[in-house]
């Protein structure tokens, strides 16, 4: 009786402790956007439209260094105050500072993505380096021995969320809804798991995000440029390796919870290289952009892609609950990512081709923006 007691008061304290964190970090990201709006305005930091671009206005952009800002910061308070073991604090923070830097500097001065994907890797590194590599692999209720090969696989996932949360934020408030979604969940099953303080931390993201959104929704006033969106999927990415080894949330429940991101950009990015395009050239050929393209609004668009993590949500917690139907929960996020694809593929397919007065174009076709 008394060890349920201390065990529910410990909940109780870690719950309140939660939405503390969360509340603040929201106030906090507001405050931060606010004042990177108006130094944005004033340096005239800003996302020109062109016949790539999904809005119609120069926007100021960039908004998502608040987001970074504040998680960092809270991290680092987390670590300090013995909340997060001090190689995860490094990981974090080191990895995520690496990450938000190269995003704010593409931002403003456009870097090369050869250089992008270099930072991306060496903090990804830096990340499973700090964290002691990844030595086996949960598979419903079993580990399966990884070796080298753990670690190898941890990089790559890592550096593939950076990038496909980026290629995401293409639409108003999409990014940062996701966030908010995948956060919350993530921070109830990783205090399920007993793992407090990676709970907080992924709060601290949670509510970061709900306050730029406040910002960043129809008609946003303010984008989140790479160093957020980049900065985002790397501590999604980090997080699912981090839980993975520490044994609370497996690897394939973050897969599930990010499946609506995930699905959408990697299926678009190998179709786009089968058709001999560049895999780095901007283009509006993801499934949500189409969306926007064929009549819907961006906050439209957003409420169905949130609708879809709902799903998939509860498949994770499923899975989480109940190891053994891993296979079928993961098989049936799939089969309901498929769905939504092919259903935006019949509403407009990827290589359609319209015509103008000017003569005939393709609506989705690729290119630099």
């Amino acid at each position: 009786m008394v060890s349920f007691a201390m065990r529910s008061a410990i909940g109780t304290i870690a719950i309140v402790g939660d939405v503390a964190i969360g509340t603040a970090a929201m106030c906090a990201t507001w405050i931060a956007t606010r004042y990177i709006l108006a130094h944005a305005v004033r340096k005239s930091i800003l996302d020109i439209p062109n016949e790539r671009s999904l809005h119609n206005t120069p926007t100021p952009r960039g908004g998502g260094a608040a987001i970074a800002v504040v998680v960092l910061v809270f991290t680092l308070l987390l670590g300090v105050t013995g909340v997060l073991a001090g190689p995860i604090t490094t990981a974090v923070v080191g990895g995520g500072f690496m990450i938000a830097t190269v995003g704010w500097l593409d931002d403003r001065h456009s870097i090369g993505a050869g250089a992008r994907a270099f930072v991306h890797s060496v903090a990804a590194v830096w990340t499973v380096a700090w964290i002691g590599g990844i030595p086996s692999l949960t598979w419903g209720e079993h580990a399966v021995h990884a070796g080298p090969l753990g670690s190898v696989l941890a990089v790559i996932a890592i550096v593939w969320a950076t990038n496909f949360y980026n290629f995401m934020d293409g639409i108003d408030g999409l990014a940062s809804a996701e966030a908010v979604a995948v956060g919350l969940a993530g921070a109830v099953l990783l205090m399920l798991a007993g793992s407090y303080g990676l709970a907080l931390l992924l709060t601290t993201v949670a509510g970061a995000a709900a306050g730029f959104l406040a910002w960043n929704w129809t008609p946003a006033r303010i984008f989140m440029g790479d160093v957020g969106s980049g900065f985002l999927g790397f501590l999604f990415g980090t997080l699912a390796v981090i839980s993975e080894r520490a044994g609370g949330v497996p690897w394939y429940v973050w897969l599930i919870l990010l499946l609506a991101f995930a699905g959408d950009a990697t299926v678009t990015l190998i179709r786009r290289v089968a058709h001999g395009d560049s895999w780095h050239t901007a283009h509006r050929l993801h499934a949500y952009q189409r969306l926007v393209q064929s009549g819907l609004s961006h906050s439209q668009v957003v409420i169905r892609v949130t609708l879809l993590n709902l799903l998939l949500t509860a498949l994770a917690i499923v899975v989480f609950v109940r190891p053994m139907l891993t296979l079928t929960a993961l098989s049936l996020a799939v089969l309901a990512t498929c769905a939504a694809y092919l259903a935006v593929e019949h509403r407009l397919g990827m290589w359609v081709v319209t015509r103008t007065d000017d003569g005939e174009v393709t609506s989705n076709g690729s290119g630099s923006a």
